[in-house]
């Protein structure tokens, strides 16, 4: 056999193994995709009541405001930082993934506990005295990051600790709120598998939903 035909022959190969998995089998996963699992293919889009898309159910966002469930914190700031003003640096780590920073690291303590200085700009409140400012009991995941930073879910335990300075500031009754997350609590994964966890986004846009006590 010739050198051309060879030739040949592993060029035409080479372009119906192309045809194959650089265009039929793409689009048809995405076919597939969006006739199977739409939402899921779409990003897990979340809408409020009006039907305005607010975020994804697989990416948190940062909800501090005191009417709010909070998420927990997040190195990357949940990619929502603007690189070009990133004086923290809280994008260090690109725009997800975790601090990588030992239990031991003082910027680590330095980040949880806080860190007391005579210039003002070099104060670091710490975000175990913003919890207990806000008048919330720290749990772990209030404090600590996710291994990507941008876990949109918080234990029921971090929800509950969470529910008075919501009352007051809502002007709920306790269980309202208590009701609200269990209603919103996601468990295992076929029952077995992970923790039982919830998703704040929708938390918080179910919390839009209750009617106040007073």
């Amino acid at each position: 056999m010739s050198l051309a035909r060879e030739a040949s022959r592993a060029i035409r190969s080479t372009l119906v193994l192309w045809v194959i998995t650089a265009i039929i089998y793409p689009f048809a996963m995405i076919a597939l995709g969006q006739l199977v699992f739409p939402g899921q293919a779409n990003g897990s889009l979340i809408k409020n009541a009006q039907g305005q898309v607010v975020g994804s159910a697989l990416i948190g966002q940062p909800f501090t405001s005191d009417r709010y469930f909070n998420s927990r914190p997040s190195t990357t700031s949940y990619s929502t930082a603007d690189p070009k003003k990133d004086d923290a640096g809280v994008l260090k780590t690109g725009v997800s993934g975790a601090s990588n920073l030992a239990p031991s690291n003082s910027a680590l303590l330095e980040r949880i506990k806080g860190k007391d200085d005579p210039d003002p700009s070099k104060r670091v409140e710490g975000d175990l005295n913003r919890l207990k400012t806000a008048g919330i009991q720290p749990t772990s995941d209030l404090v600590y990051t996710s291994g990507s930073s941008l876990d949109p879910h918080i234990t029921p335990e971090a929800a509950e600790a969470q529910i008075d300075r919501l009352a007051k500031a809502r002007g709920l009754q306790p269980q309202q709120l208590e009701t609200l997350i269990a209603q919103n609590t996601d468990g295992r994964f076929l029952g077995i598998f992970g923790e039982p966890g919830i998703n704040v986004l929708k938390l918080n846009l179910a919390l839009d939903g209750l009617k106040s006590a007073s």
